[in-house]
């Protein structure tokens, strides 16, 4: 026995030994285990939980957050300023580095709180035969060799080995993604793969009908649910776009930082002649000024806040970091069904016989009906035995009628009330014809029947339904004229006409049939059963495309993004609805999964750059996976959708996993990055306009630290080079960067989209988030208007003061820091001009609206109240050297702010006419 898989035996084991002799190899009986041996297994085994992933310490995710590269630089400055006597330097210092951490650290500890979805899929209570009794227990208690007692809607707390069943069906969905029951009964066992085995029920899976009963094999991540979970889990997730550009803008700034420390300190040691203590504080001047210290936990609080906004448009994003790589999207692969089709099936054309109705009313409205478009209506006898085909070869549930609504699969509801509209009651139907056996659907054959016993004398019918193809092959007549009539090779070809014609018009084709059936039929083996049918006609569903698909699809072109389709469907179906949901033109081809085996992964490759084909029809979940690592390997960043737990790869594997949250199974949510709730492919799109959104924010509150940076900076340059008073100290540029500009900055980062913002192309992935014209307009542009204009009140007011326009100035006393209490308002003034200015790169500010962002007008109210404070307060005015301004300087310092304005819509103005819009 292994404690590390939790588990007896080995799956292949399992499928392959008698019953007997699994009970001996588990050492269990059909009494069931004893209390005694039951508590001895538990502790030898451990608990029946699926492994989860270890969270992360908050001792060590605190750590990370004072130890990156930006706060090792402030944690040297800190040590240097007390060593070199400073220590309300240090002081301030370590303040920063305190207050950023345990920020960044709470928005990061949130984000990481992930539930464990496939836990949920667990049930909280088994029934077991333990001591020869059955009794309740904690479905976490359930031990290899228990004998678990299954009935109708119970969920397998573990993989069985069945002993004894009766008519159970189990939904096998959350595993294979089918939505067709499956037939599980006590037998021969065979060599298959486990979850194809029809004498084993597996975690997670759900018991639709009958009752069973089962001995344990495995239990927690040895069973094949578990294994699912482990694998997904096991994929390396590479850093995002985001994290990436992060990290590389940090180590720039830190070296920038330091070797602009350096060299100031070089200056001022050695050609201004400053002593030692004078030039340390210069160069630490330089080097706080140069950090953007509020950098990380901005950017945490911008992702947050845009997750928060993406939930309320019904998207649950999972990490922080892929709301940004959304925003450099490049392919988006989507299913059809539920993302760009409703969630709902409807039938629109049947043909019975040489008759073509049409069906009227949509959804589950039971209201409509079937009005013939070509032949006449002498067909009814054979309709009425379609209609009957549909509701007793059909494992929907219908309800009350006059509550017009169903619950289950929704192509068995779609026939259901297509039955109704017909004139049939599906209650009373199912009820004159009680059902004997089931033939479950099977992928391969694509088909299931069900045998019915007549209510008139008594004999044994046969129901079928399945794909046109599949089931035309299996009939050898049609019902014509109340008939069984040979199915010539004219009238096959006839039917398949039709069948294409459906086909061409997006409805997905099912062909219905029946055969008078003997008691022999309810032993044989459906390949027997299945044969010499009696054909009634085929049906087309329409799956409705979801109505702002289309307009979504045409955003995504505009902002340069290629959609593709990935379906299971036929390909005339998805290539209609993909050019009805504008994904493909009326020139494009579809690929199928048959032509992607042919291919090998650099022919794959060459495919899709050249042809760049839109839709992929008969596709597999391994196909689906395989086109993710191909579109990557083209340097495209790939977005994917997926909803059964053999999607989980991809999703895994792609950029972006995105989960369906409605029809999604928890083993592709816990996959993914991002889960919508609605299944909507609009809601993606709009999740992608959210990332570059806030992408951009990050720039503009690079802009706005740096623009400041600047005018820091500027001053102790000055002191260096011309010998001026200092303007600035460093507790005044440490009040800036962590007091007076924090709030304006995280007011930027949640900025609305621009307008347009979905009419540019992807940012490619390789782009430096700080880029040379970022740099020129931050520091040429918006930095040295910000500086020139504070040091401007600066020089007035010395010059005031002193009587003295050129100098000496004064450098000491109350009316030294007066002036340098203008200085710090005026860079505060420029900044509150400045948190305008960057919001738009070209665009005037008062077009994109200076009241367009209340979250920025709050936070310059707190910039300005910060300020006043701080100079009005007498104990935070001595620790920072200001002064109270004086009123003769008060239209200076408040004229300070328009006057940047204009500066820069003056630079804006001139940038549109001289590159354009």
């Amino acid at each position: 026995m292994d404690k590390a898989t939790g588990g007896l035996l080995d799956p292949e084991t399992v499928v392959t030994a008698e019953e007997a002799r699994v009970l001996e190899a588990l050492k269990a009986s059909r009494d069931g285990l004893t209390s005694t041996e039951a508590e001895q297994r538990l502790r030898r085994y451990g608990p029946n939980v699926l492994p989860r992933p270890r969270p992360p310490s908050p001792a060590k995710l605190f750590f990370a957050q004072v130890t990156h590269s930006l706060a090792l630089v402030l944690w040297v400055s800190a040590i240097v300023a007390l060593g070199a006597g400073l220590p309300q330097i240090a002081l301030a210092i370590l303040v920063i580095i305190l207050v950023n951490g345990v920020f960044s650290f709470w928005q990061e500890y949130r984000s990481s709180q992930v539930v464990e979805a496939l836990e949920r899929r667990m049930p909280v209570v088994a029934r077991v035969r333990r001591d020869g009794v059955e009794q309740r227990i904690s479905a976490t208690h359930v031990v290899p060799g228990d004998i678990l007692i299954l009935q109708r809607g119970d969920r397998a707390a573990a993989d069985v080995r069945l002993l004894w069943g009766s008519d159970l069906q189990a939904d096998y969905s959350i595993l294979t993604g089918e939505s067709e029951p499956v037939r599980r009964l006590p037998g021969q066992a065979k060599s298959v793969p486990l979850t194809e085995a029809p004498n084993c029920l597996l975690a997670g899976t759900t018991v639709l009908e009958g009752s069973a009963e089962g001995v344990v094999v495995a239990t927690g991540a040895a069973t094949a649910f578990g294994r699912v979970a482990a694998l997904s889990q096991r994929l390396y997730i590479e850093p995002s776009p985001l994290q990436r550009e992060l990290a590389a803008t940090s180590r720039a700034v830190v070296l920038v930082a330091v070797v602009f420390g350096a060299i100031f300190f070089a200056i001022g040691a050695g050609t201004a002649g400053l002593d030692l203590r004078d030039s340390f504080v210069f160069a630490l001047g330089i080097l706080v000024a140069f950090i953007p210290e509020g950098l990380l936990p901005t950017v945490t609080l911008a992702l947050a806040l845009g997750v928060q906004r993406m939930a309320r448009a019904h998207a649950v994003v999972r990490r922080l970091s892929s709301v940004e790589t959304l925003g450099c999207t490049t392919v988006i692969c989507t299913d059809k069904t539920g993302t760009i089709t409703e969630n709902e099936m409807t039938v629109r054309r049947l043909w019975v016989e040489d008759v073509r109705y049409a069906v009227t009313g949509r959804g589950h409205n039971v209201r409509g009906r079937l009005r013939p478009q070509r032949g006449d209506a002498g067909a009814m006898h054979t309709l009425q035995w379609l209609l009957r085909c549909a509701v007793l070869c059909n494992n929907g549930v219908p309800l009350h009628r006059h509550r017009h609504r169903l619950v289950g699969d929704p192509l068995d509801e779609a026939l259901l009330v297509l039955a109704a509209k017909g004139g049939m009651d599906p209650e009373k139907e199912r009820r004159l014809w009680p059902r004997q056996r089931e033939f479950p659907f099977d992928p391969g054959r694509r088909r299931m029947s069900t045998l019915h016993l007549s209510p008139g004398d008594g004999q044994l019918v046969l129901f079928c339904k399945g794909a046109p193809a599949e089931t035309l092959h299996c009939c050898r007549y049609e019902l014509r004229d109340g008939q069984a009539l040979p199915l010539g090779e004219d009238r096959r070809l006839t039917w398949l006409q039709r069948i294409e014609s459906m086909t061409a018009e997006g409805l997905r084709v099912l062909a219905l049939a029946y055969r008078v059936g003997n008691e022999h039929d309810l032993h044989n083996d459906r390949q027997l059963v299945e044969r010499d049918l009696v054909l009634l006609g085929i049906v087309g569903l329409d799956n409705p495309l979801r109505r702002e698909v289309p307009q979504a699809v045409e955003r995504c072109r505009r902002a340069g993004i290629r959609v593709v389709m990935l379906t299971g469907d036929h390909s005339h179906t998805a290539l209609t609805v993909a050019r009805r949901a504008g994904i493909a033109d009326s020139e494009a081809r579809v690929v199928t999964g048959i032509e992607l085996d042919a291919l090998d992964d650099e022919s794959l490759r060459r495919m899709l750059a050249q042809e760049q084909p839109a839709v992929f029809a008969r596709v597999t979940p391994e196909h689906k996976l395989r086109l993710v690592r191909a579109y990557q390997a083209l340097g495209e960043v790939v977005a994917v959708t997926g909803d059964g737990v053999n999607d989980a790869p991809a999703l895994r594997a792609a950029d972006i996993g995105i989960a369906m949250g409605r029809r999604g199974t928890d083993v592709a949510r816990e996959a993914a990055d991002m889960v919508l709730l609605d299944d909507n492919f609009g809601t993606i799109v709009r999740a992608v306009e959210e990332g570059r959104a806030i992408y951009d924010n990050i720039r503009k509150f690079l802009i706005y630290v740096l623009t400041s940076n600047v005018a820091e900076a500027l001053p102790f340059v000055l002191f260096v080079l011309i010998g001026i008073p200092l303007p600035l100290t460093v507790l005044q540029v440490l009040l800036v960067d962590l007091g007076t500009d924090m709030f304006p900055a995280i007011a930027l980062g949640v900025d609305p989209p621009a307008p347009g913002i979905m009419e540019r192309r992807p940012r490619p992935p390789t782009e430096r988030m700080v880029t040379p014209r970022l740099l020129w307009r931050a520091l040429g542009a918006l930095g040295t208007s910000a500086a020139g204009l504070s040091l401007l009140g600066y020089w007035l007011v010395q010059a005031d003061l002193s009587g003295n326009l050129w100098g000496p100035f004064i450098d000491s006393g109350p009316l030294y820091q007066q002036a340098t209490t203008v200085t710090l308002a005026g860079i505060v003034a420029c900044q509150v001009a400045n948190a305008f200015a960057c919001r738009s790169d070209r665009e005037s500010a008062f077009r994109v609206g200076l009241l367009s962002n209340r979250a920025l007008l709050a936070a310059i109210g707190v910039e300005v109240a910060i300020l006043a404070l701080v100079i009005g307060m007498p104990p935070l005015r001595g620790l920072f050297e200001l002064q109270p301004i004086e009123p003769r300087y008060w239209p200076l310092v408040a004229g300070l702010s328009p006057t940047f304005l204009v500066i820069d819509e003056l630079r804006k103005l001139l940038s549109r006419l001289v590159w354009g819009k």
